[in-house]
């Protein structure tokens, strides 16, 4: 069988799209139409049924794809090997999905890191969408997320750190005075940020030591937290404890234990499952998991005055 026909194969099944198969194979959409003519003649099965702007791989399609995938994979890392990636000369877009607490946490340790080896490569930071991960991640949209969402699907994962989580609030709350016991946490305010990938896990923990909360304020932004807890004497947050802990050395906040118990949440690399530049890709994955993991976070640069009073109300 002709190779081609095979490279066709995985770039259509990865991207369900003719256009953009060609467009990642740099031909015509009329030339992969013609090579996948000739595959379906070789296999005896259509492979790919159009179903609107999508083509859907059949039964036959989906059980060759692990093999042929991999055996593409193969081939360009021995083809590599040969030539070599060398990324203080790459020009390459990369994408990375991050949250804002991910932008403002590991951005700068991963800018760095990309710039002092790969000067020229390009960096586009793709806003986090658990509900989109699994087919960015397969269509390659994004080369690499960072999330403590569990991803679904075949994708190879990292896991970077572990992040624990507290209570914050300001330090002219109540509660901030003595033990946080689960009937005080359950009554209070609570301010949540959409945001936050955690979320669910803390929601799993609620839910196992028998509360559910409805927040009285959600926000979009997660710089938005310190000066809303600040400014009043009512809200509390449940947040990762080393950012909490963080804000508290310049905003007037005080951090307490969760009254219940919580997993700590794993902050996880999940790179694209699709067969495009796998050394590029093997280099860039390498870099940003070690970028993140010596990194202890730049979540301080959300900072308040630290000659800063608790408001009053």
């Amino acid at each position: 069988m002709d190779l081609n026909l095979v490279r066709v194969f995985v770039a259509v099944y990865e991207t369900r799209s003719l256009t953009t198969a060609a467009a990642r194979l740099f031909v015509t959409q009329p030339a992969v139409s013609q090579a996948l003519g000739r595959l379906r003649r070789e296999l005896d099965d259509p492979l790919f049924e159009r179903e609107g702007r999508v083509m859907r791989p059949t039964p036959l399609a989906d059980s060759l794809s692990a093999d042929f995938r991999g055996a593409i994979a193969s081939i360009d890392r021995a083809i590599d090997t040969v030539h070599g990636f060398d990324p203080s000369h790459s020009r390459r877009l990369v994408r990375i999905a991050l949250s804002e607490l991910g932008e403002i946490g590991w951005l700068p340790a991963i800018l760095a890191a990309l710039r002092s080896r790969a000067p020229h490569m390009r960096l586009e930071v793709v806003p986090l969408d658990v509900d989109l991960l699994p087919e960015w991640l397969s269509r390659g949209t994004v080369d690499l997320a960072v999330t403590t969402t569990h991803i679904p699907g075949m994708f190879e994962r990292r896991v970077l750190k572990s992040q624990a989580y507290a209570v914050a609030m300001s330090a002219s709350n109540p509660l901030a005075h003595g033990t946080l016991d689960l009937d005080a946490y359950v009554s209070a305010s609570h301010i949540i940020v959409g945001g936050d990938s955690g979320a669910p896990v803390l929601a799993m923990a609620q839910r196992r030591a028998g509360i559910s909360i409805e927040p009285t304020v959600a926000l979009r932004h997660i710089a938005t937290l310190p000066p809303v807890l600040a400014a009043s004497s009512e809200l509390i947050a449940s947040v990762p404890d080393t950012i909490a802990e963080g804000w508290a050395t310049t905003w007037p906040l005080v951090v307490r234990p969760l009254p219940f118990d919580m997993p700590r949440v794993d902050i996880a690399l999940y790179r694209r499952s699709t067969t495009q530049h796998t050394a590029a890709l093997d280099w860039l994955y390498t870099t940003v998991a070690r970028a993140i993991e010596g990194s202890s976070g730049q979540f301080f640069v959300i900072h308040g005055d630290t000659d800063a009073r608790p408001a009053s109300g």
